[in-house]
């Protein structure tokens, strides 16, 4: 159903109600006013009638009109026996109570009046069915104006709240003659106070698709230029193996090639690690987790390489470390850490990786004796495909790009700082809300980015 149908619909509504409350109000007040009036009427009826013709008994006169909208007379003497009845087809009670009352006939209601005069009591009796119709008409003839311009009033609604909407259509025909590639805000000029909280949102979901769209167009040019030259090199390789001239250099171009296509594939794996730890990928799916059991679990797996180098990888767990977190992305987090910690760790040191709570926080660290980041550059190694000039170990400079994203993502805080032990080298720390520390809308809210 439309808003203008709706709102239609909803104020004829109004309207009929309003009509039908002020027909029952005037009914009712008429109807009293009404009855004041009437019985001033019964009354005086009464006192006009003369006590002394009445001494002896009348016989009502046939052919007289009947009861409806008038009044009927009843006259008895003070033995209870009547003496006249003006309307001998109304069916009341041979009883009179001095005063007003209302008594019960064969024919409905009726509104009676009775008094005594010298030794005769006379009773003025009306219908009230009378009362009602008068009443009913009065309020007929109040409501009826409302219901017969109600089509009119209906047709100048329709045509109000059709102008009012005119804003809304414009916004909806603008969105919909805009291409894919406009993301210039929505103007906010001139448009009703209702209706701007609507644009501005839409003007917010716009900036952050044209944030998003930049950001994806960002990556796919830097995933392009940064797999060229791995690319190339591959296909050099490829025609030193092919030029070969003896099973050696042979040998050596395929080793070559191998080496190649592994670390292609690393990089590969962290471009596609990086575009699920991005805003847009699909929702957070929050579980309680272990920091360390994670930890030992990715520790573990990335024992191997750690002997290849002679590097003492452990794992320190003052607590369990008890967070909500996405279980595959918290995995990556760690794993690279790990990795980039191998990777820059001298052979025969060590990398250690220690989980503890401090201050309502889960924290994760991880240590290694490698040379370290200068200070100056501990913002700029968080940006995609950045490499320091102060190493030489080959990598992606995807790492610590993914590492933040995913900490983001799950409300934390990542921080680079220099070993404190006197021994050189760098400390990755990683600052998680403890579980229950997110309340449920903030939980809500991770889980959407």
């Amino acid at each position: 159903m439309s808003i203008q149908r709706r709102l239609l619909m909803s104020l004829l509504g109004v309207l009929l109600a309003g009509a039908a409350l002020t027909g029952g109000i005037v009914y009712r007040e008429a109807g009293e006013e009404a009855s004041v009036l009437f019985d001033y009427q019964l009354r005086q009826v009464a006192q006009s009638l003369p006590s002394e013709a009445f001494r002896a008994l009348v016989v009502p006169r046939a052919g007289l009109p009947g009861t409806e909208g008038g009044v009927v007379v009843q006259i008895w003497n003070l033995r209870g026996e009547r003496l006249y009845l003006s309307h001998p087809d109304a069916h009341l009670p041979e009883q009179a109570e001095l005063g007003f009352a209302t008594v019960k006939a064969l024919d409905g209601e009726w509104r009676t009046y009775s008094a005594l005069f010298a030794d005769v009591v006379i009773q003025v009796a009306q219908p009230m069915r009378v009362r009602r119709e008068l009443a009913a008409a009065v309020a007929l003839r109040t409501v009826m104006p409302l219901l017969l311009v109600l089509p009119v009033l209906g047709i100048l609604i329709w045509l109000t709240v059709g102008r009012g909407m005119r804003p809304v259509l414009r916004v909806a025909r603008e969105i919909g003659e805009r291409s894919p590639q406009a993301m210039e805000p929505l103007r906010e000029a001139h448009l009703p106070e209702e209706i701007r909280p609507l644009v501005a949102a839409i003007n917010g979901l716009l900036l952050r698709l044209a944030r998003a769209l930049a950001s994806q167009r960002d990556f796919i040019a830097d995933a392009a230029h940064e797999l060229r030259s791995p690319l190339t090199a591959l296909l050099l390789q490829v025609q030193l193996a092919e030029r070969a001239h003896s099973e050696t250099e042979r040998a050596q171009a395929l080793e070559a090639l191998r080496l190649g296509l592994g670390r292609t594939g690393h990089l590969v794996e962290q471009l596609l690690a990086l575009a699920r730890a991005e805003p847009e990928a699909t929702p957070l799916h929050l579980e309680r987790l272990e920091l360390a059991q994670l930890a030992r679990s990715v520790v573990a797996d990335m024992t191997p390489l750690a002997l290849l180098t002679h590097i003492d990888l452990g794992v320190l767990a003052e607590s369990p470390g008890v967070i909500e977190a996405d279980v595959e992305a918290m995995r990556v987090l760690v794993r690279n850490l790990v990795e980039n910690a191998l990777h820059f760790a001298p052979p025969g040191s060590g990398v250690d990786v220690t989980v503890l709570e401090s201050e309502g926080e889960c924290i994760l660290r991880v240590a290694d004796m490698g040379p370290g980041i200068p200070e100056a550059e501990r913002e700029r190694v968080f940006d995609r495909f950045y490499r320091s000039a102060h190493t030489d170990v080959p990598g992606s400079g995807l790492g610590l790009a993914i590492v933040r994203r995913i900490a983001l993502r799950h409300g934390a805080r990542v921080a680079l700082q220099d070993r404190a032990d006197g021994h050189s080298g760098l400390v990755a720390e990683i600052r998680f809300p403890a579980k229950g520390a997110l309340g449920t809308r903030e939980r809500q809210a991770l889980s959407l980015l």
